[in-house]
């Protein structure tokens, strides 16, 4: 059975610290953003302007995450939703793109649910499919941006994703964070990794035999 990492100074004191500050000055400076995004979301997407979805976040503890819709309700013939490249649109893609439809988890950061930097929260039933490496994942609040959103994002393999989200779990220190911080910057201006090889998002994960690591 591998160890859970035992958490150091920054992580116990600073890093909530710096989350609370962090989100609390980006809402007071950009409200204005939300608004203007959610009058585009309800004009060319409809309502809900929201997309809610429960995920697991630290301890598998599930919270209820929120981003701006970027997909229309498309259904087919048998009343069905369309795949997911045929109900994303373009203003869609571009708030995808940019990272803007992730702006609503800054209060999840605010209320404590997630992180500035940690592990993106993925879906619920993923749980019982992870191994024990990659279930180690979930030791920290799960992040706005990550190790692995700044070295692949959904370019990577799960495999590949599930290795850098450990490593950042036994790595983490201020100065990891604050690089993961200028590395995102640097892949939302580049527009990187935003969908992987087969699909606009990223396919769903249905396992790992064995236990896999970096």
């Amino acid at each position: 059975m591998e160890n859970r990492h035992k958490a150091g100074i920054y992580e116990k004191y600073i890093k909530r610290l710096l989350d609370i500050v962090c989100s609390l000055v980006f809402l007071l400076l950009f409200w204005w953003l939300y608004l203007v995004i959610g009058l585009l979301v309800g004009i060319k997407l409809g309502r809900p302007i929201l997309f809610k979805q429960a995920r697991p976040g630290k301890n598998e503890e599930i919270f209820h995450m929120y981003k701006f819709r970027t997909m229309t309700d498309k259904k087919d013939g048998a009343g069905k939703l369309l795949p997911d490249e045929k109900r994303l649109t373009h203003f869609g893609s571009l708030l995808r793109s940019l990272s803007l439809d992730e702006l609503p988890e800054i209060w999840l950061i605010l209320t404590g649910k997630m992180s500035v930097v940690g592990p993106r929260p993925l879906l619920p039933r993923y749980l019982e499919r992870y191994n024990e490496h990659q279930r180690r994942r979930h030791e920290v609040r799960p992040g706005l941006t990550g190790y692995a959103q700044v070295h692949g994002r959904n370019a990577l393999s799960w495999e590949e994703k599930f290795n850098l989200d450990v490593w950042y779990v036994d790595h983490m220190s201020f100065f990891v964070d604050l690089k993961i911080l200028f590395d995102t910057v640097k892949t939302v201006v580049k527009r990187e990794g935003i969908s992987s090889g087969t699909s606009v998002t990223m396919e769903e994960f249905m396992g790992t035999s064995g236990i896999e690591s970096k």
